[in-house]
């Protein structure tokens, strides 16, 4: 793990705002994505990384993650020939 950073939560107008350390190498202006995980913690990077941080997560999978399926889907049977449009029966 890296180096740890503490900053303190404060009200800005009706919103609240974290300023972030200077050592943590954001930018003035830089567009940042915060995302929310279930346990309460967050993570974030630049906009502009995007496609890095996606492929850092893939690289991360297990080699047998879902070899047995999703188990939560099923796939639905389509009538190809319907109209655009037209509710399934």
């Amino acid at each position: 793990m890296g180096n740890e950073y503490r900053a303190k939560v404060f009200k800005s107008g009706n919103s609240v705002a974290l300023r972030l350390p200077k050592g943590m190498g954001f930018s003035e202006g830089d567009d940042v994505v915060i995302a929310p995980h279930e346990d309460g913690s967050f993570s974030l990077w630049r906009e502009s990384e995007g496609a890095q941080v996606l492929m850092r997560l893939y690289g991360s999978v297990s080699e047998g993650f879902m070899a047995d399926g999703r188990g939560d889907t099923r796939a639905d049977i389509r009538d190809w020939n319907a109209r655009p449009g037209a509710a399934a029966a």
